[in-house]
């Protein structure tokens, strides 16, 4: 399909006069097309589910988040990888994002990076990929060649394959295993995809990685219970998610912590279970340090 023909560059009929418009109605307008942005991605349920679980059960076999994009969309794939690693506890490593043109490309456009399919396959292959990792493309238009190159070769090695477009029929997804198209129309500045197409893909990025993130039990009921306690206010945290999980006091999930050697998932397992730290360890790591499955 020819660019001009995507729905992300068409001109949206509500908002042709939107630069004569008063500020108000400016804001009012923009807002009427974001309610459009959830129910968009609302369709693409049953893509996102299958999305992760197929992506859960490779990285629990110690596969690897992998994203790729560029532009927009890349930065949305790297800033995702990265707010994993505090947010749940989990290895740099584990979560990677890579954007067309490398780590500069985050701050300035280096023109032509996103055209080249082999560039994709190059990044890809100084990863080592392999057939346990997830390979999430990201193009809001659903036609860049980086992504396609990147998807392509994810196939051929193997690995879990997801497409994440805001048009039907995308490009991308006839490389990818999973396709997700959340089509949320012409943009309130035409072509303009960092707005409701940029959002579409955040709010399924969330969906996916938090979904993962769940099933390998980094969640329990709907507290992260792998937050590092790595300074005070870390710790603070630590005991008062101890608490809420536990019902114990502030000074009994502070003794408990302790014992647990910092660690909050075997904490919360002691205080609920009696257990000692050793007992407790020993029925963790038989259910691959799932909390949930634990005490459920």
């Amino acid at each position: 399909m020819a660019i001009e023909d995507l729905t992300t560059e068409q001109r949206n009929p509500a908002t042709m006069h939107i630069d004569t418009m008063s500020t108000l109605d400016m804001v009012k307008t923009i807002n009427h097309e974001d309610e459009k942005i959830a129910q968009a991605v609302g369709k693409q349920s049953t893509q996102i589910a299958k999305a992760i679980d197929m992506a859960a059960a490779n990285y629990h076999k110690g596969g690897r988040l992998i994203y790729i994009g560029a532009g927009t969309s890349g930065r949305l794939g790297v800033l995702d990888a990265v707010e994993l690693v505090p947010t749940y506890g989990i290895k740099p490593q584990r979560a990677v994002g890579l954007i067309a043109g490398g780590e500069r490309a985050m701050y300035l456009a280096v023109e032509g990076a996103e055209d080249s399919q082999e560039l994709a396959q190059k990044d890809l292959k100084k990863l080592n990929l392999n057939a346990n990792d997830i390979v999430i493309g990201l193009a809001a238009s659903g036609r860049t060649p980086y992504v396609i190159g990147g998807l392509k070769y994810a196939g051929q090695v193997g690995s879990v394959t997801i497409s994440v477009a805001c048009v039907e029929n995308s490009e991308i997804g006839k490389y990818a295993q999973v396709p997700i198209e959340a089509v949320v129309g012409p943009e309130v500045v035409t072509g303009s995809t960092r707005m409701k197409a940029g959002t579409a893909q955040k709010m399924i990025l969330n969906m996916i990685s938090t979904g993962v993130m769940i099933k390998q039990g980094k969640v329990y009921e709907n507290v992260m219970i792998d937050v590092q306690p790595t300074n005070e206010k870390l710790v603070d945290r630590s005991e008062r998610i101890i608490v809420s999980c536990t019902h114990v006091d502030k000074d009994k999930a502070h003794e408990i912590l302790k014992k647990a050697h910092m660690n909050v998932s075997l904490a919360i397992v002691m205080a609920k279970t009696g257990y000692d730290v050793d007992k407790a360890q020993e029925i963790l790591k038989e259910n691959h340090g799932n909390v949930s499955q634990v005490l459920n």
